[in-house]
């Protein structure tokens, strides 16, 4: 041992019992270890065995060689978890050789120190384990142990690393354990806070607006002054019939916008109105909002499908003053060769659904298609002077580009009118009913400082989940999807809206902007069937939390199952989508084409647009392989020269794709029934 001796850095003690276990430590890296045994002689404790460990076994030396080292040491330190009384019998020990001025009690891990291994913490690295203090990477150790103990074994990833990371901050092991038990402490649970923000806008007196005399009056009924996305755009050409494209967050009042307009422009006798929407739940309540609020002063009608009206006694009137529709309704109009007459004004809502992949090129084509109907209507009738085009977005990612494609002036404000809190826990699925419960009633049993309770809107992945946390929520709640009746929805709306409801469980629905004035928005799941949200739908999904005029903040809960995925497509874990999500960027809104979507919407601009189909085809968003469509187009037997054919008329006007025309064509050739049509349909859109 006596190469070893020389310039010994630090001896680390350690009490183990009735013996000390010594730690000896050169340039950082340990030489051995010890076992120290002192006792008590005449002139005070002295060492009277010092045995050497090698593995298991131990090599007795001279008791006067610890002696020799604590000479040689720079420095000597006594674990903190030493007893006092074990510390003083040390410390006058080493008085007894003038040693005392190099030792210091000092905090050290106590999992090393049991290893023999010497790990100083300070109050800044130390992590709390029941009453004891260890080093970090005892307790990420000490952390996956007790996940697997607990039956968290699958916690990995970027699950694994959030809780190390909270763990770390909050510094207490025990903490971070009880957060998987389902406890909600808010400190851990809490990822940030998107901040109430203003923008500076000087408001527009609504009695400024010089608007057609029966707008005018209820506006000023209404409102003293306008909002300031609203009063952004009427100073920058709203009236003057400009097209535009307004961004901005939800309950920010954009939608008043496309009101205004396109009320103002039917009672001053320049053309109806089209206010269309991605959804029949959000066509229904649009219907309702408007025959309520402007009934006495316009017709107004619905077109959302033959079967799926509003009422069984409404019925579609192409007459109307203002017709409320969804996309897929109004474009199966105009790929019917129905008149609708002249169209004043065309508010498109949730235009961001550009970026979806399913229906996005729907979308883009029914703008194109709309627009260049609108234009050869100008051009026969002198006195009609075509379309205002207004779109709104909350969320969109190329504000900028995307107004320029669809030649519209940008109007962007960026205000939350409320914070939103944003928090992420872990669950697996059993688990997340207990926690929504606790997080339901929690939220309802709390009031705002304008005297509202708080309700939640709980967003999961399909309806049958829908269903089954409705049934094991305490409060009151109820599920709501698109494949509830309209009677059914509007109950539930009401209910909600009269704070008879606690919450609602829903899917896609009220991400798209059925008005819920919710305090709490929780993800049971971040999927939608069986695709993970982007962060355009997670971003709009959030930001039904929180209404300035019913709440102080609103509450997001992500309730995420580590290495969860809900279908073998899904690339990503849950845990990996969640952060990716929280932490991500609003991506683009573009329209991408595949063969399929390119063959759909060029036989859908024939049919409308006959030889001008290359031109709608070319002012549309995505870029449209026009040449290799119309070959596909041919090859199919869809079209005649730039005529559709009887079997392209059919195949266009109920929204079929090639694929499933043929296997339609093939079933009926064939005398299947419908039923196996059907699911031979079905069993395409599943990929399966």
């Amino acid at each position: 041992m006596s190469q070893q001796v020389q310039d010994v850095e630090t001896i680390f003690c350690h009490e183990t019992g009735d013996d000390y276990l010594v730690v000896v430590k050169r340039d950082g890296d340990r030489l051995f270890r010890a076992r120290l045994v002192l006792s008590e002689t005449s002139a005070g404790p002295r060492p009277a065995k010092f045995r050497l460990k090698q593995g298991s076994s131990e090599e007795p030396r001279q008791p006067d060689e610890f002696v020799e080292l604590a000479r040689r040491a720079k420095r000597i330190r006594i674990s903190e978890q030493t007893s006092p009384e074990a510390r003083a019998e040390l410390k006058e020990m080493l008085a007894g050789y003038q040693l005392e001025d190099k030792a210091k009690t000092v905090r050290t891990c106590r999992y090393c120190a049991s290893s023999g291994r010497y790990s100083p913490i300070t109050t800044d690295t130390a992590v709390k384990d029941d009453n004891d203090w260890i080093c970090r990477d005892c307790a990420r150790q000490e952390l996956e142990r007790q996940l697997t103990y607990s039956g968290g074994g699958d916690v990995t990833g970027a699950a694994k690393e959030r809780l190390e990371e909270l763990m770390l901050e909050v510094q207490d092991l025990e903490r971070i354990v009880n957060l998987l038990k389902g406890q909600l402490d808010p400190d851990l649970t809490k990822f940030d806070t998107i901040s109430a923000t203003t923008d500076e806008v000087d408001p527009v007196r609504t009695d400024s607006l010089n608007l057609h005399p029966g707008l005018q009056d209820l506006l000023e009924d209404r409102f003293d002054t306008l909002l300031p996305v609203q009063s952004l755009s009427v100073e920058n050409g709203l009236f003057d019939g400009d097209d535009q494209m307004v961004v901005s967050a939800t309950a920010t009042g954009k939608t008043l916008v496309g009101e205004m307009a396109g009320i103002n422009r039917v009672l001053n006798g320049k053309g109806k109105m089209l206010f269309l929407v991605p959804l029949v739940a959000l066509a229904n309540q649009k219907y309702e909002d408007f025959t309520e609020e402007y009934g006495h002063l316009v017709d107004v009608s619905i077109r959302v499908g033959a079967s799926r009206i509003a009422d069984e006694g409404e019925q579609f009137d192409p007459d109307a003053d203002v017709i409320v529709g969804t996309y897929e309704g109004i474009d199966h109009a105009l790929r019917t060769g129905k008149d609708m007459g002249d169209i004043g004004t065309v508010v498109i809502d949730e235009v961001h659904t550009l970026k979806e992949e399913e229906r996005g090129h729907r979308l883009d084509g029914l703008i194109s298609r709309l627009k260049y109907t609108c234009e050869q209507r100008a051009e026969r009738r002198d006195e009609y002077g075509g379309a205002q085009w207004v779109y709104l977005s909350a969320t969109v990612g190329n504000p900028e580009q995307l107004a320029g494609k669809l030649e519209a002036k940008l109007i962007e404000f960026e205000e939350r009118p409320v914070p939103i809190e944003r928090h992420v826990t872990f669950a697996d699925g059993q688990e997340k009913v207990r926690i929504e419960n606790k997080l339901v009633r929690r939220e309802f049993d709390s009031e705002s400082s304008k005297g509202y309770r708080g309700q939640t809107i709980i967003f999961t992945n399909s309806r049958r989940r829908c269903h089954e946390i409705s049934r094991k929520l305490e409060y009151s709640s109820a599920p709501y999807h698109a494949g509830l009746d309209y009677k059914r929805r509007k109950k539930v709306e009401r209910q909600f809206g009269d704070q008879d409801l606690a919450a609602v469980v829903t899917t896609a629905a009220l991400a798209a902007g059925v008005d819920f004035p919710a305090s709490q928005v929780v993800f049971d799941s971040l999927a939608m069937g069986i695709e993970w949200l982007s962060v355009q739908e997670f971003s709009q999904m959030l930001g039904r939390a929180g209404r300035p005029d019913y709440h102080d903040k609103g509450k997001v809960y992500v309730l995420v199952e580590p290495d969860c995925a809900y279908h073998n497509s899904m690339e990503m874990t849950e845990d990996e989508v969640a952060f990716k999500l929280l932490k991500g960027e609003m991506e683009p809104v573009m329209t991408e084409y595949d063969e399929s979507a390119a063959v759909e919407e060029t036989l859908a601009n024939v049919t409308v647009g006959g030889k001008a189909a290359k031109a709608l085809n070319d002012r549309m968003i995505g870029e449209v392989p026009t040449k290799h469509a119309i070959g596909k187009l041919l090859q199919y037997e869809f079209i005649d020269g730039f005529e559709p054919t009887p079997l392209g008329r059919v195949v266009t006007e109920h929204f079929l794709d090639p694929d499933e025309a043929f296997t339609l064509l093939d079933g009926i050739r064939k005398d299947a029934h419908p039923y196996e049509l059907v699911a031979d349909i079905e069993l395409q859109d599943a990929d399966l």
